[in-house]
């Protein structure tokens, strides 16, 4: 696998959440640094050294409202 795509969004809450396209793997953070660094142990933690990804993509998606 050359790499993983992750879908990151603003936790209602306050802080972020990621969810992997092609795995199972769903992690979340305070700040944008600490959510990194546990996309990267989720991603370590899931695949076995020879399947690891070579890159970790993020997409940020931002749901904003507008009023008509």
């Amino acid at each position: 696998m050359n790499e993983i795509i992750f879908i990151v969004e603003e936790a209602a809450e306050g802080g972020f959440i990621a969810k992997a396209l092609s795995a199972s793997i769903f992690t979340q953070g305070e700040t944008m640094q600490e959510l990194k660094a546990m996309i990267k142990d989720a991603v370590k933690c899931h695949f076995e050294s020879n399947e690891m990804p070579k890159m970790i993509r993020l997409h940020f998606v931002k749901e904003e409202v507008i009023e008509v």
